[in-house]
């Protein structure tokens, strides 16, 4: 695993999937940026550990994807699953928000 891997929690809710996944050295984190504050909690994060090829299996699979961390958000800007350009930066760390839309 490539930098200890990533924490993945996910969940279903009638036909549609969600992930959170972060980077695994975040977990248990606090970061602020003004009066935002974000914390990393194991309770929304945690969960399952996996590598780089599962951890983008799982974003390919889910419909709600939400991420944190430069190694996580950089797996789904490699594959065009977002634009540079929705992702926010607090205290440095990245995180994204992935919502897949089918009709």
């Amino acid at each position: 695993m490539t930098d200890g891997g990533f924490s993945v929690r996910s969940m279903s809710w009638k036909d549609t999937a969600m992930i959170n996944i972060c980077d695994l050295d975040l977990i248990g984190k606090t970061l602020s940026e003004g009066k935002l504050r974000m914390h990393i909690s194991r309770d929304y994060y945690g969960g399952k550990i996996v590598d780089d090829g599962e951890a983008l299996r799982m974003m390919k699979q889910s419909s709600i994807i939400n991420l944190a961390g430069k190694r996580a958000v950089e797996i789904a800007l490699a594959n065009k699953m977002a634009a540079e350009q929705a992702v926010r930066l607090i205290e440095g760390v990245p995180f994204l928000m992935i919502y897949k839309f089918s009709y």
